[in-house]
């Protein structure tokens, strides 16, 4: 696999985990639904999947750039995991609305085997990893520049509501309202 070929993929995949982001997002801010503080975690561990692949474009592919892809998509995998087996339970609604049929923490579950199987696929491309450093570090496409600015705009999101809704302790186990703006 090429170097410009790996860029791309490393390019889609944040493009892809910042869209997953956004609609975690908008759900919240649409739907009023509050992430739960396994959400919470959940978008965390895509955060730094994001991270990993930021790390990718900026500076080329490296073995442990997907290493720690791999180990934040199983990180993601047991939390949204240990959510899924939360809701299992016959009877129990689950936790937030569906979404074709599965829960968000269910495809959550998906996409982090999806990220660590992607991860591990690339490491098997050796000739990804020979690039010369320097052109790695060059300048970034247009596209990734706007990908890399729409991740940090998604992540700062995040950051800050998680922020307001947990204030300076914990995060509540069903949240109803925004701790810092007020809410009970």
């Amino acid at each position: 696999m090429s170097h410009d070929l790996a860029r791309a993929l490393n390019g889609l995949g944040l493009f892809a985990v910042s869209v997953v982001l956004l609609v975690a997002f908008a759900d919240q801010l649409v739907l009023d639904d509050l992430p739960c503080p396994l959400c919470i975690l959940q978008r965390a561990a895509f955060v730094a999947v994001g991270a990993a692949l930021v790390l990718n474009l900026r500076f080329g592919p490296r073995p442990s750039h997907y290493g720690a892809m791999i180990l934040s998509g199983v990180a993601g995998a047991v939390v949204s995991a240990r959510q899924v087996l939360l809701h299992i339970v016959p009877g129990s609604p689950g936790y937030g609305p569906t979404f074709v049929g599965l829960h968000f923490y269910s495809w959550a579950f998906v996409a982090f085997v999806a990220v660590v199987a992607g991860g591990a696929l690339m490491l098997l491309f050796d000739r990804q990893f020979a690039a010369d450093r320097r052109a790695a570090a060059a300048s970034l496409p247009v596209a990734a520049t706007a990908v890399f600015v729409l991740a940090a705009a998604v992540t700062l999101a995040n950051g800050v509501s998680t922020a307001l809704e947990c204030g300076a302790g914990l995060c509540p186990d069903n949240p109803t309202a925004y701790e810092l703006l007020g809410g009970k």
